[in-house]
């Protein structure tokens, strides 16, 4: 199932609506609760290349085409299938991590 021009308007007022310390779960649920028919994965930030669909504080939002035998990133509602939410490592990890 594509994104339709209103899934894409819908998924664009939540995320204007979430601040920026937001649980990725409660996401995801407000994201199967708005467009239903299209599967959510989940990843790290710093595992994808490619640039985000939509870009928030806490996470990056990436479409994925599930047309072919293997996902991949496109930035084409119209060929979305499914949406990777890419979490962005906190300022305090970040800072763990350089150490």
């Amino acid at each position: 199932m594509a994104l339709a021009v209103y899934d894409v308007a819908r998924i664009d007022a939540l995320l204007a609506a979430l601040d920026a310390g937001v649980d990725i779960s409660a996401l995801d649920a407000a994201l199967a609760r708005l467009v239903p028919d299209v599967a959510r994965r989940h990843c790290d930030a710093g595992d994808v290349l490619e640039e985000p669909f939509r870009s928030h504080a806490g996470f990056d939002l990436h479409l994925l085409d599930t047309s072919g035998h293997c996902l991949r990133v496109t930035g084409d509602p119209g060929e979305a299938g499914a949406l990777l939410i890419a979490r962005k490592a906190s300022e305090t990890a970040q800072a763990e991590m350089a150490r």
